[in-house]
């Protein structure tokens, strides 16, 4: 298992090209490539040049950090045909430069739109018709969060899709921040996922169905909105031994090919310790998890 920074939060105070060396400073081997203006950004077309990529691949190798991979976030699934048709080309030159980079792992959010399902489930599909095949064939294997307010929400509804699929190219991500929004019991999605899961993020949140549903208070009441936070490990409601417990009964933890993410959002002003306090937490229990399954056998 990779161990990676996402350093989303040092967007404002370091360049793309200091991330590796920000990394290595923090005590991580790796790093996620999340949207960044310089590199992949939200919604529109990759801005780096062949030149950017060699330059951040050197500063990598320069820090003694790999880049565990690489998330864009593309309106993929939109039932806007034009932006669909869009994302697609957007995805090809994100795909080029994660093969540029000497990364094989990539992640995404479904995106579409939970009000039209059926319209986005079948962009998707569509988009995968295309994309599916360049996947496969730069040996890519690219994973998909059922994010909150994206067409598909659940858990076990998004292992379902991915599924239909039918390609060892295509898996999962967990989310932890996303727990309280997927409805299904994290061991529950993990077990029957198993495998599938190539990549989880790191990151705590309150539980928004707590309290009877009154924890967080809209205006007007009902407003169709989706709440959760990106917390540092234990600021949240997350139960982390189930957590990692269940990671480890799927044998993700001894796994070459999975990469788990330090993704705390909430703490710009504190990014360093926070960052440093995430490796700490990750590996600690990650060695509990393992340790209490050896004593149970």
């Amino acid at each position: 298992m990779k161990v990676a920074l996402d350093p989303t939060p040092f967007h404002s105070t370091h360049s793309l090209l200091e991330f590796p060396a920000l990394a290595a400073e923090l005590g991580y081997q790796y790093l996620q490539l999340t949207p960044h203006r310089d590199m992949i950004p939200f919604f529109t077309h990759p801005k780096a040049d062949d030149l950017l990529v060699r330059q951040f691949r050197s500063a990598c190798a320069d820090a003694g950090v790999e880049v565990a991979s690489v998330l864009p976030v593309l309106r993929w699934s939109g039932p806007d045909e034009a932006m669909r048709e869009a994302a697609v080309r957007y995805w090809k030159r994100a795909i080029q430069i994660t093969v540029d980079l000497g990364c094989t792992q990539m992640n995404t959010e479904f995106s579409g739109r939970p009000e039209k399902p059926e319209e986005s489930e079948a962009c998707f599909y569509k988009s995968m018709e295309e994309l599916l095949p360049v996947f496969e064939r730069e040996g890519v294997h690219v994973a998909i969060d059922p994010h909150p307010d994206d067409f598909v929400e659940e858990g076990l509804a998004a292992l379902r899709v991915v599924r239909g699929l039918n390609s060892p190219n295509v898996g999962s991500v967990y989310v932890a921040s996303h727990t309280f929004h997927m409805k299904d019991e994290p061991l529950e999605i993990m077990r029957a996922v198993g495998d599938r899961l190539r990549v989880v993020h790191v990151s705590d949140t309150m539980n928004h169905h707590a309290s009877h549903g009154l924890r967080y208070i809209t205006n007007p009441p009902g407003n169709d909105v989706r709440v959760h936070q990106h917390l540092k490990i234990g600021d949240g409601d997350v139960n982390w031994d189930e957590f990692f417990g269940g990671l480890n009964e799927i044998g993700f933890l001894d796994r070459d090919d999975t990469v788990m993410v330090s993704s705390v959002f909430a703490e710009d002003d504190n990014a360093l310790e926070v960052s440093r306090y995430q490796l700490r937490e990750m590996r600690e229990r990650t060695e509990k998890a393992r340790a209490a399954a050896g004593s149970v056998a």
